[in-house]
């Protein structure tokens, strides 16, 4: 049910239960046991939806999971490794979601994430820790150290994405390798 994706450790595609038929689908987003190790009993359940060319990110947490899937539309996921002593600190990766595949992607703690809707598109992640604002960081979207490649030139971004600052910027990395 989950396979590793990229060379980051921790992340993973998860794949669903269910299926397709004359219909069209249903599959089960999440279940608490599936990832015990990951979701206890705080977990919350968020929906983005996002026009084309919006781009969402870079954040990271220290202590929060996100469970990520692509309800409708693609979408094109950033990752980056900012976990102190990873052997892949500040390797970047792209991984595009789509909203016709059932699949789920996990980011552990300490991976900076975000998204570039390719087309408008809908996003259902469950996160397993309460938000409050105050596990939260962001680093640039087009910090070239992290050789990212979007694909847009002129994203459409929120203030607070716009002013994130570079990664060499951190005084230190914000979780260890291994956190939960």
């Amino acid at each position: 049910m989950q396979d590793a994706c990229c060379g980051i450790s921790g992340v993973l595609r998860v794949r669903l239960p269910g299926g397709f038929d004359e219909r069209g689908a249903f599959f089960e987003l999440f279940r608490l046991g599936w990832l015990p190790e990951v979701f206890d009993s705080e977990v919350q359940v968020n929906c983005s939806i996002s026009e084309r060319n919006a781009l969402r990110g870079l954040h990271f947490h220290r202590r929060q999971a996100d469970l990520w899937f692509a309800c409708s539309g693609r979408v094109r996921a950033a990752l980056v490794d900012v976990r102190a002593g990873a052997p892949g600190f500040g390797r970047g990766e792209m991984l595009d979601l789509d909203g016709s595949r059932p699949e789920g992607l996990l980011i552990p703690p300490g991976v900076a994430h975000g998204y570039l809707a390719l087309e408008r598109s809908c996003i259902i992640y469950v996160v397993s820790r309460f938000y409050d604002g105050s596990d939260e960081q962001g680093i640039a979207w087009d910090d070239p150290d992290l050789g990212l490649e979007w694909g847009c030139e002129n994203p459409i971004l929120s203030g607070r994405d716009r002013s994130n600052p570079p990664l060499k910027s951190l005084s230190a990395p914000p979780v260890e390798s291994g956190a939960r």
